[in-house]
């Protein structure tokens, strides 16, 4: 059975749980992470020398990056409806995989460690003020993108890209900030939550 190691809270150990869901993938989880078994063991570092959660484990094969191992399962557990094979089409889906992990998860760095963290070394007025238009610019190209699709991220059906632009969806809406009317955006959001998937592992309140 396949072993996923992090903590449910995780965003992006929730990028695996989700797409274990939607692939009917069984698995078992165990706590690591923040306020959990610590991933600076040596234990852990054998896994992930990065120190990071989520890592698999799936029978003698051992993996780590969440977006990698989403696209891993697919791969390996019949996930073609998610992530599709035909070239262009799968071009599509990793340009907005690529997208979130650089582009939108930089955008929101500072504004979520600041209003949800509370970190300490994030309280200036005047960055927080940048990362937040920051991170609704980032989140006005998601909207322009929605428009045209009129559906998901990468076209008219739900993709394996959805997956972690979804939960960072779910981050934008709970972090305490004014949120521009980006009404793709929060159509897309309510449409996500039809899934079981996100509302188990999604929409839970917890960015």
């Amino acid at each position: 059975m396949l072993r996923i190691l992090g903590k449910a809270s995780s965003i992006n150990v929730r990028k695996v749980l989700w797409t274990c869901a939607e692939l009917q993938i069984p698995f078992e989880r165990e706590d690591w992470g923040s306020g959990f078994k610590s991933t600076d063991t040596p234990e852990f570092l054998a896994l992930n020398p990065c120190a990071m959660v989520p890592v698999i484990e799936d029978g003698d094969f051992t993996l780590w990056e969440s977006n990698t191992i989403i696209r891993y399962l697919a791969n390996t557990y019949a996930g073609a409806g998610l992530y599709p094979t035909a070239p262009r089409t799968r071009a599509r889906v990793d340009q907005w995989l690529d997208w979130q992990a650089s582009e939108l998860n930089r955008s929101w760095s500072y504004a979520f460690l600041s209003l949800v963290r509370k970190s300490v070394d994030h309280q200036d007025r005047s960055a927080l003020a940048n990362g937040v238009e920051q991170w609704s610019k980032t989140m006005g190209i998601l909207d322009q993108q929605l428009q045209k699709t009129g559906a998901y991220v990468s076209g008219e059906q739900f993709s394996l890209a959805d997956i972690p632009i979804g939960l960072s969806v779910n981050r934008w809406f709970e972090t305490p900030l004014a949120h521009p009317d980006y009404a793709a955006v929060r159509a897309y959001y309510e449409r996500l939550s039809q899934r079981e998937g996100f509302r188990l592992y999604g929409r839970n309140g917890t960015p």
